[in-house]
């Protein structure tokens, strides 16, 4: 699967792009961006897209409802703060790995039309996290 990356960020991403590969390296679908940004960024997307002003850890937007269209080149964005992945990192008592692995792989569950709006939806969609995570090394501790 081919994953663009891009960065916002004033420092070196290339382990978390090279993580982020490792983690969907099985996975055959379209392409998708991630895009790493600060605290500042994602409020202003947050503030901007969702009518909620405050910092969060990621925001996806599908290009598309539905992931199957072979209309659309790419899945979509995925707006990744790696400032809070690494406060959750600590307060979550895991690595920084797990943390953006994660991250990466929720919002990859929602370009690809998962939710967790009900407490049905979020069991399918959070076992699909765990799984994908386990997959590649990342369990939680």
């Amino acid at each position: 699967m081919k994953v663009n990356f891009f960065s916002e960020l004033d420092y070196d991403t290339t382990e978390y792009q090279t993580l982020i590969k490792r983690v969907f390296r099985f996975k055959r679908n379209k392409p998708f961006n991630i895009i790493f940004v600060d605290d500042a960024r994602i409020q202003e997307i947050n503030r901007k897209f969702r009518n909620i002003d405050c910092v969060t850890d990621v925001i996806s937007f599908a290009l598309c409802d539905d992931p199957d269209n072979l209309m659309d080149d790419s899945l979509g964005d995925i707006f990744i703060n790696l400032h809070q992945a690494f406060r959750q990192a600590k307060d979550y008592g895991h690595s920084i790995d797990r943390e953006v692995a994660f991250l990466a792989v929720h919002g990859y569950l929602h370009l690809c039309g998962y939710d967790h709006q009900t407490p049905e939806e979020e069991k399918v969609m959070f076992a699909k996290q765990e799984e994908i995570l386990v997959a590649a090394k990342l369990e939680r501790i």
